[in-house]
């Protein structure tokens, strides 16, 4: 049975997880960062959600499956982003684990929406 609402899909919820967890871990960068990679980090981390939902609400298959790709880009930008800031030793490698843990949940469940809609 299809979602009649973007809130209905496990995918957007997983995503909005995504996205408080991106807000606190950012949320420690340093002051420097705030217009780079905390902006960044976040506005992609953002995106996810935002696409799922705005293509789940163009009402058509193709609409939504070119949403959810983008979606699922964002999923990976975010991914890369936090390896950075691990690295820049922004946060702990056990945060990066978490949040690495849940974008690739994300990614997976976007794929499995896209492999629904081919199907």
């Amino acid at each position: 049975m299809p979602a009649r609402n973007y809130r209905d899909l496990f995918a957007w919820q997983r995503a909005m997880e995504l996205v408080e967890l991106a807000y606190r871990a950012s949320g420690h960068f340093p002051k420097e960062e705030v217009f780079s990679l905390t902006n960044q980090v976040r506005r992609a981390a953002v995106s996810i959600p935002s696409n799922i939902a705005e293509g789940q609400g163009r009402g058509s298959d193709a609409e939504f499956s070119r949403f959810l790709r983008i979606a699922h880009g964002s999923s990976r930008e975010v991914e890369t982003q936090f390896m950075i800031a691990q690295r820049l030793t922004y946060i702990s490698e056990q945060q990066l684990a978490a949040l690495l843990e849940l974008a690739a949940d994300v990614g997976k469940l976007i794929n499995g929406l896209l492999r629904a809609k081919k199907g």
